[in-house]
């Protein structure tokens, strides 16, 4: 249920006395409505994606690789069927791969993330109250709007309909009085044929609401990590039916205020807030993983620059300038036979900056601090940091500021340029003509929606 780190599900509301008698009936109609959350989640994202522009990958096993196609990170029902685990090495599924006919694709994230900002859009027409919580979910408060459709069910079916239309990427819809219940009305609508891929847990009754969460282990619950979950069976709660009836008091003295707000969500006492706009990040990287070994200093630096670039747009975006610069190199550290050198170093800038240019010197400074001979480097990656708000630049004494206009005049035409010709049209020089050291990826569909070259072609 959701994706690894920022991911969980639960389930059902209950009000006033804890007991199991006592789970939260459907929703009133007096005004004002409380809060109705929903998510809507894609099904098998990556592979829903791969499918959309290739219908012969239809009801074949397939299986999206991560970085020079290394493992896997996202797999078709089949290949789950087959005992795949996420995250299984592709060297270790070749021969299942042959038997099988399992197609591997390397990751296509410039798809991927169009597709995403489709989606996303679509669900904007139905509600403005949306939180993009993920690539592939979305939550949305819909209490206000539900009734055009006649109802959360019937609003989620049509929200199916027309993504589904448009992208042709199926998707699921859960619906409840808080986003913890939201996202768990969503593991039952993907889970069980019988809500056709949209619960609405307030259309439940008490009793129905009581059989789904008995039978949904605790471990499910969004938030419920493994150790969590462990604890809890320790204490006799099993399943999300046990969680929602739990003492809170005894909850927040055992695990403390997180758990407890979550036993709330699901009593149906809205603890979390659409999130309409996400937190400037305090610290933003780029790095990945080479093709290729590298051994020399000004491919290095190629690599390094062109991470930069990437960092810095991410900076702009968010209207932020950056304090330092952490760059690091690392060598691979699964060919034990090789030397192992593993450095990274912090440049602090004159002054804080924006300009892919002025970082870009900064992080080649560092690299060349760190960089020596006779290794073979497997990785790099920079880090921008003391991250602050622009608006908040404190002036120095030796401010220029017709530099700094200019720096920006020229930072916000590059960005412009990038955002519609793509990524790395316009870079710095030391970024170089060529990625020779760029990331294997020999199985990667076209980019469909962003390259002019690689549009799909009906025949």
């Amino acid at each position: 249920m959701g994706r690894g780190g920022r991911r969980g599900a639960p389930l059902f509301g209950v009000t006033g006395d804890l007991s199991k008698q006592s789970i939260m009936a459907t929703s009133s109609h007096k005004q004002p409505r409380p809060p109705l959350f929903g998510l809507v989640d894609v099904n098998n994202f990556y592979v829903s994606c791969e499918r959309a522009f290739n219908p012969r990958l239809a009801n074949v096993p397939v299986v999206v690789l991560s970085n020079n196609d290394g493992c896997a990170v996202a797999r078709s029902h089949e290949v789950k069927a087959l005992g795949v685990k996420m995250g299984a090495p592709w060297f270790q599924m070749k021969e299942l791969a042959r038997q099988h006919g399992i197609v591997a694709l390397s990751s296509n994230y410039t798809l991927y993330g169009d597709m995403s900002n489709r989606v996303v859009s679509i669900l904007r027409e139905f509600s403005p109250d949306t939180e993009v919580y993920s690539i592939d979910e979305s939550f949305l408060r819909v209490e206000t709007v539900d009734h055009l459709y006649g109802g959360a069910t019937a609003m989620g079916q049509a929200m199916r309909r027309r993504i589904r239309q448009w992208t042709s990427l199926p998707v699921c819809a859960g619906f409840g009085e808080s986003k913890t219940l939201a996202k768990l009305a969503n593991h039952l609508a993907k889970k069980n044929l019988v809500f056709d891929g949209v619960c609405d847990l307030t259309a439940l009754t008490d009793a129905q609401r009581q059989q789904w969460m008995a039978k949904i282990e605790v471990g499910e619950v969004w938030g419920v990590g493994r150790k969590i979950a462990a604890r809890l069976q320790t204490m006799g709660i099993q399943s999300v039916l046990d969680l929602a009836t739990a003492d809170l008091k005894l909850i927040r003295r055992q695990f403390g205020v997180v758990l407890e707000r979550t036993v709330s969500e699901l009593q149906g006492t809205s603890c979390l807030e659409l999130d309409d706009l996400a937190d400037p990040k305090k610290q933003i990287m780029a790095s990945r993983s080479f093709g290729s070994m590298v051994e020399d200093l000004a491919e290095l630096g190629e690599a390094v620059a062109w991470h930069i670039g990437r960092a810095a747009e991410k900076l702009r975006d968010q209207g932020s300038v950056a304090g330092a610069v952490y760059v690091f190199i690392q060598t691979n550290r699964f060919r034990q036979a090789d030397p192992q050198y593993n450095p990274g170093v912090v440049v602090p800038l004159a002054d804080v900056s924006d300009d892919t240019r002025s970082l870009t010197m900064a992080a080649l400074k560092g690299l060349r601090h760190i960089y020596r001979p006779g290794y073979s480097y497997k990785k790099c990656g920079v880090m921008l940091m003391e991250l602050t708000a622009k608006q908040q630049r404190q002036e120095t004494l030796f401010d220029d500021a017709a530099a700094r206009a200019k720096s920006a005049k020229l930072m916000m035409a590059m960005d412009a340029v990038n955002s519609v010709w793509g990524r790395g049209t316009l870079r710095t020089g030391a970024a170089g003509m060529s990625k020779g050291w760029a990331m294997r990826s020999e199985n990667r569909s076209p980019r469909y929606t962003t390259r002019w070259d690689e549009l799909p072609v009906a025949s």
